[in-house]
Order: C-alpha cells, then structure tokens, then sequence
C-alpha cells in the first residue's frame, strides 16, 4: 500500500448499522482510512489487507490497546474476549461476516457505552478506484458518562486502532489526516 490518507466521520449512519433497541441509538461513531493503490491492483490490495488486518481476532495484532484475543463458539454463535492491556475485559459476539467485513455487539465491557453495535470492513472506493477504504463505525448508548464523554472514547479506540494501522506504512498520516 503505497499512501494513506485518513478521514474522521462522526455524522450520520456510517454503513447503514441499524440502531439498537426499539428507539434510536443516540450516539454514532465512524472513521474511515482511505488508502491509494494501484487501480489495478486494488483488488489484490484490498484482499491482502483484509487477510492481515480482517480476523475475528486479528485486531490484537493492530490495536494498541488489545493485549490478547480469546475466540469462542456457543453453538453456532462465535465470540471474542478481548483482554486489555490495563487489565480490563470486553466480551464481543459476532452478528455477520462477510467477505471483507464483520459486524458485532459488545456484550459485557468496563466502556461507558450500552447497546454497542459495530461494524469493521475493508471496501473499494465508491468514486476513486485507486482507493480503498478500512471502515469503522458504531451505534451506541452512553453508559455511565455524559454524551459527549461516550463519544470520545469510542472515538479515541477507533483512532488509536486506525493509527496503528497506518504506522506499518512510512509517511501516512494519522486518523486525524495529519
């Protein structure tokens, strides 16, 4: 992968999730690194990149925060605990997987969120065909904190995790576009 550039949303539905519960989460979170290929590599690019980055446990190998993945199945039902490096537990359940992309819930967490819905992809472009885009967004509820309080560490653990990702390639800028 030859550059990246980052972009931060934080409005709108990013991937169509749908919203928890009967009423609307009220809090959505998303970024999205936008990375330049070859456009006719794109495809292969886009595909080796799933392959190091796109497992149900993969993200302990990127995400700075992650000190180890544990996957589990309770029947057809796959999940993962994610150990913290300051100790703490998420427990995740997978809802969907495609081919380049997943979509889960947090089931139990020590975060300040409630009816967490996420979904993590890799996808082309939808008007650059020298572009991929690694997608990452979410509905939730606060939890505990205020909105605004929420919002920022989801945020910060979507940035964090897209930053690492980008650290692997000389001269991309971080999940602020810097």
């Amino acid at each position: 992968m030859k550059h990246f550039l980052a972009t931060a949303l934080v409005t709108g539905l990013a991937m169509g999730l749908p919203m928890a519960g009967a009423g609307a989460a009220s809090l959505v979170s998303a970024k999205k690194l936008e990375i330049n290929v070859e456009e006719a590599k794109a495809e292969a690019e886009r595909a080796a990149l799933w392959e190091k980055i796109g497992g149900w446990c993969a993200i302990a190998e990127w995400h700075p925060a992650i000190a180890k993945c544990e996957d589990s199945k309770d029947g057809d039902t796959e999940f993962r605990t994610l150990t913290l490096k300051d100790g703490g537990v998420i427990k995740e359940k997978l809802l969907e997987r495609g081919t380049t992309s997943y979509k889960y819930e947090i089931i139990e967490s020590p975060l300040p969120v409630k009816n967490y819905t996420a979904m993590f992809s890799v996808a082309p472009d939808d008007d650059d065909l020298d572009e991929i885009n690694v997608m990452w967004s979410a509905t939730y509820d606060a939890n505990g904190k205020d909105d605004k309080e929420a919002r920022k560490v989801i945020d910060g653990i979507f940035k964090a995790g897209f930053d690492s990702i980008k650290a692997k390639h000389a001269g991309a800028p971080d999940a602020d576009g810097k």
